[in-house]
């Protein structure tokens, strides 16, 4: 008997197609595995690698070496990639460069070939991409990104510029010669811009978002992006599970008292992320990362409910995730790509 009601039929199509999403998710989390290192290993979508389920964040790192200096930002990357972190994040526009530079002496002497490494391109024409990766090989003393990403993909605009203007162009001949491995796109203010990108006619190796108990009930990565993600093997990078932070201090959902940083970054590595990246500005932060990390098993399903129950009544006008909805968190570069003021 054929099923000759189109909603019902519509419902069953899109229940199954749940249902299918859960279990790549499952699949996902299952092929965690232990690693010698300290820190288990997850896949990056469809790439064959494998990476650290923590990763490195730039921007933090390079608040740690002016706050702190030189020697301490480098002792801290040598502390995580010893304790396994070993995948680094960074971009060139993270402290005008400066992050950069600080990374490629913290893997020059023989540690570069221990990290999957990732930065990011901030341009969206042909020109400007080619000479921010040379900057950028340059400052990290390195002569391969084994993972660029399209950075800050904010705009509605963005996506299109990248294909139109040239950027994407620059990056499959970049690909070709053998100075990028993998190609990525990044962004933390709207889902249907990644959705918009992930539409594109290309197979990203990954897409990293905004990934946190908040972003349960606004603007949700997780609920709209994600699932695309795992249907088309586009590995899941996570960040701002803190919340984020202006000023780079505390993160906003531990500031507010609403939930610790460990259980943020436990919540964040209960979902189906190849990593997440977590800002790291002193020994404390690393170690507080690295204790969730090891042997870490995800939050039972129900925790995870509950969890995002415990913070829904203040979640959905988005007062914990201003990365969505304010200029707050967006690379001034960027903004000036768009025309908008930049204040001094």
């Amino acid at each position: 008997m054929s099923d000759s009601n189109p909603t019902r039929r519509e419902f069953l199509q899109a229940s199954l197609a749940a249902g299918a999403v859960l279990a790549l998710a499952d699949d996902l989390l299952a092929a965690q595995q232990d690693d010698a290192a300290g820190l288990p290993t997850r896949p990056l979508g469809e790439t064959g690698e494998r990476v650290s389920i923590l990763c490195l964040g730039g921007w933090h790192i390079g608040k740690a070496g002016k706050d702190s200096g030189d020697e301490h930002a480098i002792n801290l990357m040598h502390a995580a990639l010893d304790a396994g972190m070993t995948f680094f994040d960074n971009a060139w526009d993270y402290h005008d460069g400066y992050s950069e530079e600080l990374m490629g002496k913290a893997l020059a002497s023989g540690r570069r070939d221990k990290v999957f490494l990732m930065t990011k391109n901030c341009e969206r024409d042909y020109e400007g991409s080619l000479k921010d990766l040379e900057d950028s090989l340059r400052r990290l003393k390195t002569d391969r990104i084994d993972l660029w990403q399209f950075h800050e993909m904010v705009y509605d605009n963005d996506p299109d510029w990248v294909f139109e203007k040239g950027g994407m162009k620059a990056a499959l001949e970049a690909q070709k010669a053998g100075k990028v491995r993998y190609i990525g796109f990044t962004g933390h203010k709207d889902p249907r811009i990644h959705l918009k990108m992930l539409d594109k006619p290309y197979q990203w190796a990954s897409a990293q978002m905004p990934i946190n108990v908040c972003d349960w009930h606004y603007r949700s990565f997780a609920r709209e992006v994600v699932p695309v993600c795992l249907e088309k093997g586009v590995g899941v990078l996570g960040m701002k599970s803190l919340g984020g932070s202006p000023d780079g201090q505390n993160g906003r959902l531990p500031h507010s008292g609403l939930m610790s940083a460990p259980d943020c970054i436990r919540y964040a590595l209960s979902q189906p992320v190849a990593s997440l990246v977590v800002g790291l500005r002193n020994d404390r932060d690393l170690k507080q990362a690295v204790e969730v990390g090891r042997s870490f098993q995800p939050l039972p399903k129900a925790e995870q409910d509950a969890l995002r129950q415990k913070v829904a009544d203040v979640s959905g006008d988005g007062r914990h995730e201003l990365f969505k909805s304010t200029k707050d968190f967006d690379g001034p570069h960027h903004r000036k790509q768009h025309g908008f003021k930049v204040e001094s």
